[in-house]
């Protein structure tokens, strides 16, 4: 069914933007999808599935604006520090600043629903006690809400897509400093597309709603004994000691002691309430994860048999 109301979707050709294009497609919006690079092949395979393809760039708020103009809603992401695709030189002021020019840019064409998604944990406690990410993060949403818009403020936990590449991926294990028997909160990436079509679906629920998501909590040992199962192979888990992690960088080691000593704290069953088939992680690997895990290993292999 064709709403007839146009969503801008920022970020469109990444992880979450993606997802949220499909979504949003499928439920009849019409999709703005907006790029740096509108020749990319990825701009062309949404355009090849009904997007309208616009450019805009986050640094320069009246190409978000002229983007903006006529549509009803817009859904905002920014990446994080480390992200896939951010300059080396990418800063967490770079992220609020970039999310506050999104922000600026619906509130000045007269959006009538921003969804923003920020993090889980975001404002939880103090600034000082919390990773980069969780204040930049919670920096754009006091913006949001300072400038009065109609939002609703998505804050997903750690994506499994993070257990897909090398981001953790290393050596025929899976890598991370996290404590392997301390529970961690993930969420399929997909669901953040299916929630965002639900707050744009019925705004009179979801404006002024804020909400931290996560689809199943599993301690790294337990997350790397179903990748196992799933692809018929062991993958171990291998510990990275956290001084390992503070000499690349003492906020990345700061965010992992973090997750290990406090964690997210979403409501998983409150989240599978309004959304029954959110992923946990066994379902997300049969559907799509241990295909990207296997497809990721053989590269791999064909990588280092080559090299």
């Amino acid at each position: 069914m064709d709403t007839g109301k146009t969503i801008v979707v920022v970020g469109a050709t990444g992880l979450q933007g993606g997802v949220v294009t499909a979504h949003l497609l499928a439920g009849g919006w019409q999709v703005r999808a907006l790029t740096r690079d509108p020749a990319g092949a990825s701009a062309k395979a949404l355009a090849g599935v009904g997007a309208q393809i616009v450019r805009g760039e986050m640094d320069d708020t009246a190409s978000l604006i002229a983007a903006v103009e006529g549509a009803y809603g817009m859904f905002s992401v920014q990446p994080t520090v480390g992200s896939p695709g951010t300059a080396p030189d990418f800063t967490a002021d770079d992220e609020v600043r970039w999310g506050v020019n999104v922000a600026e840019a619906a509130h000045a064409a007269g959006i009538r629903h921003l969804v923003y998604t920020s993090v889980a944990g975001a404002g939880r406690h103090d600034s000082e006690a919390l990773p980069q990410n969780l204040v930049s993060k919670w920096r754009i949403e006091r913006h949001i809400a300072e400038l009065g818009l109609p939002a609703t403020i998505l804050r997903p936990a750690s994506f499994m897509e993070n257990y897909t590449g090398g981001y953790h991926l290393h050596d025929g294990t899976v890598t991370t400093a996290f404590e392997p028997d301390v529970p961690q909160q993930i969420m399929a990436v997909d669901d953040v597309g299916v929630f965002t079509a639900l707050a744009f679906a019925h705004p009179a629920e979801w404006i002024g709603r804020v909400i931290d998501l996560a689809g199943d909590e599993l301690t790294p040992r337990r997350i790397a004994e179903a990748i196992g199962e799933s692809i018929g192979r062991p993958l171990p888990y291998v510990q990275i000691p956290i001084e390992a992690i503070r000499q690349v960088g003492a906020e990345f080691a700061f965010a992992y002691e973090w997750l290990n000593e406090r964690g997210y704290r979403a409501d998983i069953a409150a989240a599978r309430q309004i959304h029954p088939g959110l992923m946990d992680f066994r379902t997300w690997l049969e559907r799509t994860g241990a295909a990207q895990i296997t497809a990721f290993l053989t590269a791999r292999r064909a990588g280092e048999r080559d090299a």
